[in-house]
């Protein structure tokens, strides 16, 4: 077959039959000159056959130089554990929700008790003034949140929950050590604020790594964590500031950070790591790790990302006013403490509730059990001034409780649904992040609004209307996925009638080089 390597090797298309021809009458012995001219018997089934191989793969008549293989081409499918190392994990990440989001939901605790430490409880610019402590607090938590994305991708949520554990740790005890109320906006409400938020954020990333079916399960164990130290806190905080004052007190809560330091060293990371760009012998990794506008191309998330922070301009107002609204109504003796008791206690049975229900529903449509919480949410405010007896305000705290949980457990879930398991983490980051400024500003106005008009009733009413809204706002993300979906799936389709017309055009061609060649019109 000599022939037939050299016809390869300059790339003519030769049929097979052709070239057996060819072949077997220039193996003929050089006496035999009459079979020159005849086709032997077992010719025409031979090139029968040959021709019927090379109509299966005609490509492979002539032979093409294979492209090689880029390393890791071929990715294999990530299979989720659900379970084993996980659970250990989801404790871990439950510690870190209830000493973060305790510490700062029981700030309507410290903040009576700084109020008489620094200065009067009628002080009306003092009460503006503390108050202004725990919501840059709470503000700063989320507004260090894309930056915290961002170590999360290149360092890892170990490394970058540790740390943040530490930072908090320093700033917690920072604040036992001051003296007036001024240096607490930066060890309480920046240095500790800063630190939580570095070791909050990679405990809703982790989880992504050990579980996918019952994500919404464990996201709501896990941040029933924070229900579970909002219930119990209040009265432990009450009793040590009554026998410890307030900077002992704080002292004892640098032990939860310090717990939680050790809780981030379980953070092992099993999602494999985004394959990058950078530079053989740059420590420096590329932009697009850095900043991902992957997240923003998405007009769900984009809708998602603007229709939460337009909600919470009212979320954080009961937290820090409800203690001195339940002191102005019903006096001072009122077990005001019972109130935060009941919101910790059905959120918590909300998160673990709505965090099962979130698992049967499908896709984006997780999204429309955060509308019916906000609504329910901007109901219950506005009711608040509504209550004339200590009971019916019991009842709204229920209420209020069991769908903030709802909020809660289910933002991990569908930040995974919109933009995916890789891109998750700078997803949850700048949401977290635009979340920021409603949490900083809210309590702030409610306290002005108090102070110029005398009681919290209008700032109550005022901080109903946000959730509302926002709620309205998530509605229109199912419909946009659902018109994403149906597009690529018309491309896809599209495509793939487009690649069997360019096949049916193909064989079109390959038969009519069949038959020119079996015609004798053929190279040779």
């Amino acid at each position: 077959m000599l022939l037939y390597s050299i016809v390869s090797q300059i790339g003519v298309r030769v049929p097979l039959g052709v070239l057996w021809r060819t072949a077997e009458g220039n193996n003929m012995p050089e006496g035999d000159t009459a079979g020159k001219d005849e086709v032997p018997v077992g010719v025409p089934a031979e090139e029968k056959r040959f021709e019927e191989e090379k109509k299966e793969n005609w490509e492979s008549s002539v032979p093409i130089p294979e492209q090689p293989a880029a390393p890791g081409a071929e990715e294999v499918e990530f299979v989720h554990p659900e379970g084993g190392w996980g659970w250990l994990v989801m404790l871990a990440a439950m510690w870190c929700n209830g000493s973060v989001f305790g510490i700062q939901n029981a700030f309507g605790i410290l903040f009576l008790s700084l109020l008489r430490e620094f200065g009067s409880e009628d002080d009306e610019d003092l009460r503006f003034k503390t108050a202004l402590v725990g919501s840059l607090s709470m503000g700063m938590i989320f507004f260090c949140s894309p930056i915290v994305s961002v170590f999360t991708d290149i360092l890892g949520c170990r490394v970058t929950a540790v740390g943040g554990a530490a930072v908090g740790l320093v700033g917690l005890l920072a604040s036992s050590f001051v003296t007036s109320l001024a240096p607490m906006y930066f060890t309480y409400g920046i240095v500790f604020a800063c630190g939580c938020s570095f070791a909050y954020q990679p405990s809703l990333v982790i989880l992504g790594h050990y579980f996918k079916k019952r994500l919404g399960l464990v996201n709501g164990i896990v941040t029933a964590g924070s229900s579970i130290f909002t219930i119990t806190l209040p009265f432990v905080l009450s009793g040590l500031l009554d026998k410890v004052g307030l900077q002992n007190t704080m002292r004892v809560l640098c032990i939860l950070m310090f717990i939680l330091m050790l809780a981030g060293l379980t953070y092992r990371p099993l999602l494999p790591v985004k394959s990058s760009n950078t530079r053989a012998g740059s420590r420096c990794p590329p932009m697009s790790q850095i900043f991902n506008v992957n997240i923003w191309k998405s007009l769900g998330y984009r809708i998602w990302a603007f229709g939460i922070p337009a909600a919470l301009y009212g979320y954080f107002v009961p937290y820090v006013h409800l203690m001195k609204h339940v002191e102005e109504r019903f006096g001072k003796e009122a077990n005001k403490e019972v109130l935060l008791m009941c919101i910790g206690i059905t959120s918590c049975v909300g998160r673990l509730i709505f965090g099962r229900v979130a698992d049967y529903v499908n896709g984006v449509n997780k999204v429309y059990l955060q509308v019916t919480s906000f609504f329910v949410i901007g109901l219950m405010s506005m009711m608040i001034p509504l209550c004339n007896i200590f009971g019916a305000l019991i009842a709204v705290c229920l209420l209020m409780g069991l769908f903030d949980g709802c909020f809660i457990c289910i933002m991990g879930p569908i930040a995974f649904e919109l933009v995916g398991d890789k891109d998750v983490s700078q997803a949850i980051g700048f949401l977290l992040g635009l979340m920021s400024v409603p949490m900083t500003v809210g309590p702030p106005i409610a306290g002005f609004l108090r102070d110029r008009l005398g009681s919290y009733d209008v700032a109550f009413y005022l901080a109903g209307i946000p959730p509302i809204f926002g709620g309205a706002v998530l509605c229109l993300i199912p419909w946009v996925e659902a018109r994403r979906k149906r597009k690529e799936k018309e491309d896809a389709l599209n495509k793939e009638q487009g690649e069997l017309l360019a096949g049916q055009k193909r064989d079109h061609e390959k038969a009519l080089e069949d038959a020119l060649s079996k015609t004798g019109e053929s190279v040779l």
